[in-house]
């Protein structure tokens, strides 16, 4: 979909980047409102006829008089930075104190209005960014039954896969992986307890980076677990994260964790380097490879001898401790989950009448023709169930996650072999949404890094009969720069993302 200047001239924003369109604003090519328009055209077309891939929840109505701003602003004082007038999708669990609903999918919080931002809100507001609209999502993040069909909400309906649309988006953050497949916005906002923005990027092309914990604020987000939620980028280039992320970082005083990341909020532009590969030592995680990752693991292999060819040096490796923190992990999310969702229905949804996780379950049992018709709530049930965070089995689960995860994982293994790096594929390609059996994802290797809270990037590394898959790399505590670093030059020696052409199927049969 083209967008037009104020001359008549074209601009297709397809697989535009930040730093295209910064120049275009910059030159008087294009305006940020005129960027509104042809995402908002896009949508109308993509999203909600044509293929209907169903990403976007809901749009902002202010969104253009927001644009007019920022383009008056350009004009007379010069731009703000990189996200100055570059329309930006968010998920719908992020809080916005503006016209559009927050309601993690579910009808329980539809009409439910924030009282104010979510801290990463007023963050990229700050940084120039036309908040364009709100994405659908896995209802809850994910987190409400042990048989969901990710990219499906009560609210939004089902997400498609823009690469084929009887595939599965993979979830939480479904409707930002669809819709930034699509050039739907810019950028994306998704959020991750564990695999939720690097899982969706891997089943639809896209670049995603799951932060440190305590890089970005959690501040107004619907919860699943304070010791693993964290917001972050999902775009299609390197550098596009690398700049949202910049924006999303910083201290927010409301959130004691991100004292210990203000240190770390940098321009993380500065580290796009092409020659990022050379001399890296990247530990390559062999356990990944093969079982249900096999398609996607042929591909990867593939892209190792790329690495080389950039640089890098690979070193076979395996995770130690990797098994010890499965039922442990899930303990976490059940206690911490009902003590954060009060926490959070308290302060920013103060005028709905649900005040605790069993409110929610209650709901859904007297909504179950709209809320329980594919799955139940498994997870809720047992989250309500738990006691407080004082309990010694969520505080000896919590000290056991970090144990092995942390000291006798992930810095483990790279104090070991002096690693800059661990490598894997991110996942299996993208399986048929089923909703009678759920979801048949297969192993991905997002747990470790989710339970560290250590940052993960995944970036396009090819495909798999039109269905990609991704590449990982994952690091220690506030390697960002280094993990950045490593994806640009990776991404720039292969380039293997392609937009997507809305196949009905991908099976031989179809």
């Amino acid at each position: 979909m083209a967008a037009t200047d104020g001359k008549g001239a074209a601009f297709d924003v397809a697989e535009k980047s930040v730093a295209e369109l910064q120049s275009a604003m910059a030159s008087g090519h294009i305006t940020s409102q005129a960027l509104v328009r042809a995402y908002v055209a896009r949508i109308k077309l993509i999203d909600t006829s044509g293929p209907r891939i169903n990403s976007v929840i809901e749009l902002n109505p202010d969104a253009l008089a927001i644009a007019a701003a920022l383009d008056k602003e350009r004009r007379e004082k010069g731009s703000r930075g990189p996200m100055h007038g570059i329309p930006v999708l968010i998920k719908d669990n992020i809080a916005t104190g503006d016209k559009m609903q927050t309601t993690a999918g579910s009808l329980a919080l539809v009409g439910v209005k924030p009282p104010h931002d979510a801290f990463i809100v007023d963050k990229l507001r700050n940084a120039g960014a036309v908040i364009l609209g709100k994405t659908n999502l896995s209802e809850w993040a994910n987190f409400r039954s042990t048989r969901s069909t990710s990219g499906w909400s009560g609210r939004g309906g089902l997400t498609r896969n823009p690469y084929a649309l009887d595939r599965n988006t993979s979830g939480s953050s479904s409707g930002s992986g669809a819709s930034m497949a699509a050039s739907l916005a810019t950028v994306a906002v998704g959020t991750e307890t564990d695999g939720s923005i690097t899982s969706p990027c891997n089943a639809n092309g896209l670049v995603g980076i799951k932060p440190t914990l305590g890089l970005v604020s959690r501040t107004g987000i619907v919860p699943i677990a304070h010791s693993q939620d964290t917001a972050g980028p999902m775009t299609r280039t390197v550098a596009d994260a690398a700049a949202l992320l910049t924006a999303l970082a910083g201290p927010d005083p409301l959130d004691d964790i991100t004292s210990a990341g203000a240190s770390h909020a940098v321009d993380f532009t500065r580290f796009l380097d092409r020659g990022g590969l050379q001399g890296a030592r990247l530990g390559v995680v062999r356990a990944q490879f093969g079982g249900r990752n096999d398609l996607a693991s042929t591909v990867i292999e593939s892209q190792l001898k790329e690495l080389e060819a950039n640089g890098a040096v690979l070193v076979d490796v395996e995770m130690p401790n990797n098994g010890k923190f499965g039922a442990t992990e899930l303990e976490v999310l059940y206690y911490e989950m009902k003590d954060d969702m009060a926490q959070y229905l308290k302060h920013f949804a103060p005028s709905s009448p649900f005040k605790s996780l069993q409110d929610l379950i209650d709901f859904n049992v007297k909504n179950a023709d709209r809320e329980l018709k594919y799955f139940g709530q498994e997870h809720f049930i047992k989250s309500a169930a738990k006691g407080g965070l004082d309990s010694k089995e969520y505080v000896d689960a919590l000290a056991n996650n970090h144990r092995y995860s942390r000291t006798e994982g992930i810095d483990k293994v790279m104090d070991e072999n002096k690693l800059d790096a661990l490598v894997a594929p991110t996942g299996a390609p993208a399986w048929i949404t089923d909703f009678i059996r759920g979801d048949n994802s297969g192993g991905g290797f997002t747990s470790p890094a989710a339970v560290a809270g250590y940052p993960h990037i995944t970036v396009p590394a090819g495909f798999v009969q039109g269905l990609p898959c991704g590449i990982s790399f994952v690091g220690r505590a506030w390697s960002e720069p280094k993990l950045i670093a490593i994806a640009f030059a990776y991404e720039q020696a292969t380039r293997r993302r392609r937009a997507p052409t809305y196949p009905k199927s991908v099976n031989a049969s179809a």
